[in-house]
């Protein structure tokens, strides 16, 4: 099967991305399905998957609602931004997990293709 994708935990995207854990650090074993990139929340609740890895720039609390909504595995924040603190109390709430890194959309959204995508 040539082209297909494969689920990875999210423990091996964060162990190998050296993402910092935001939330819920408990749930490593939650199953990635795929990703998705964008800072524009219409554009994610319109596209974005089940399952898939969401990474943004937004640290606001309409993150947490957005992940929330679509069932996303994890909302990864890129360029070293942090969650504002409603955000990080919302996360906790909502049963959302958020990850932080200084990587760039670009770099995160290539790399987590990488580990999903079947050699």
């Amino acid at each position: 099967m040539h082209g297909g994708n494969r689920n990875v935990k999210l423990s091996e995207i964060i162990q190998r991305l050296g993402l910092a854990v935001c939330t819920h650090p408990e749930r490593g074993d939650t199953e990635v399905t795929g990703g998705y990139s964008g800072d524009l929340l219409s554009d994610v609740i319109a596209n974005a998957q089940a399952g898939q890895v969401w990474v943004t720039i937004q640290t606001h609390s309409n993150v947490v609602a957005v992940a929330a909504l679509k069932d996303l595995a994890a909302v990864v924040l890129a360029n070293g931004r942090t969650p504002q603190d409603d955000t990080l109390r919302k996360a906790e709430e909502q049963n959302v997990i958020l990850l932080t890194s200084g990587m760039t959309s670009f770099e995160l959204a290539g790399k987590i293709y990488e580990m999903i995508k079947e050699k």
